[in-house]
């Protein structure tokens, strides 16, 4: 067992032992749900379409939440605005702990830019996170004009402008802050075509109709082992074992500390707080269901630890607005 791994399973039994101790856990396995509460199935929106990273972990979680909890969800999909056409909807429920929010890092960046005014560490109760991992470049394996990272870019350069990247688009977001970073740094000029919709991005490369995409492993992994894809560029400080044969940004001449991609699970202010608590020991218990376990590990989310509960999740949302805020101010965004 690799030692991200090990970290992995660590942190479940720290999560077990936690709800252990705070008295949650029934006899039949289940958490023990507050009175009134959870008879009827929660909503669960996820502000990105079908198919996607977001789409994927949120079926997953609502499904091992059920599992561990006794709860049941209705998962509905609300894609738009880069993520934020779901938040009026979300904000709009009852805060009775019966919608619960699937977002990615982008609901930070939007708030740090002011494309939103919720804050997602106040005007939002996080239960956890659990998802965290790296961004990668890929290309078609069949693509004749370049084969890697060093001949992608004498493409790029020998043709400014014109060489294409399949991205979420939305100003401000992770994924075109790190272009730009990558871009500045090299001398890059790539255009950059927004899709909101992630089949429409995967689309958009296996059809020859953008030259390169920008995605997290996980979210391409099918088409990793269809060999339809393969990354050359990972933005990461050292190789992962997994992709030890792709350089990363550092290597290739970009020194910058790169953001990282992360996904969890909120409710609105105001939730009574012993649903909030119920639900965050819900979350807690489904990433250390065996089945979602072995989701993290298909979607190479345990080559970065990628739990974090309440409170870390405040932190880590805080760091980033912070993180977001600098980088705006120095890119001129």
């Amino acid at each position: 067992m690799n030692q991200q791994l090990a970290k992995l399973t660590g942190t479940a039994s720290v999560v077990l032992s936690l709800l252990a101790c705070a008295g949650l856990a029934q006899a039949d396995g289940h958490l023990s749900k507050p009175a009134g509460f959870g008879d009827r199935p929660l909503t669960m929106i996820v502000p990105f379409g079908p198919g996607g990273g977001s789409d994927q972990l949120a079926r997953a979680m609502a499904k091992a939440m059920e599992e561990e909890a006794g709860i049941s969800f209705q998962v509905v999909n609300k894609a738009g605005g880069g993520g934020t056409a779901a938040i009026p909807d979300f904000m709009l429920a009852p805060a009775d702990g019966y919608t619960v929010l699937e977002h990615i890092d982008n609901a930070i960046s939007a708030y740090a830019s002011g494309d939103i005014r919720e804050n997602p560490a106040v005007d939002w109760i996080p239960l956890c996170m659990t998802q965290i991992t790296f961004s990668q470049i890929y290309i078609r394996t069949d693509e004749s004009r370049f084969s890697d990272w060093a001949s992608f870019v004498e493409y790029a350069k020998a043709n400014p402008g014109e060489a294409t990247m399949a991205n979420l688009g939305k100003v401000g977001s992770m994924e075109l802050v790190v272009m730009h970073q990558l871009s500045d740094a090299l001398g890059l000029d790539v255009k950059q075509i927004a899709f909101d919709k992630p089949a429409e991005r995967y689309g958009a490369l296996i059809g020859g109709h953008v030259d390169v995409l920008f995605e997290q492993p996980g979210d391409v992994r099918s088409f990793l082992d269809a060999g339809q894809m393969k990354p050359i560029l990972t933005f990461l400080d050292a190789r992962p074992d997994a992709f030890a044969e792709v350089p990363t940004h550092r290597e290739v001449g970009a020194d910058f500390e790169s953001l990282t991609r992360f996904r969890g699970f909120f409710v609105k202010s105001g939730v009574p707080s012993d649903r909030v608590e119920f639900l965050a020991a819900a979350c807690a218990a489904g990433f250390s269901n065996p089945d979602y376990a072995e989701f993290n590990r298909n979607k190479y989310m345990h080559l970065i630890d990628s739990y974090r509960d309440t409170e870390g999740s405040i932190e880590l949302i805080n760091g980033a607005v912070a993180t977001y805020q600098a980088m705006y101010e120095q890119l001129g965004i």
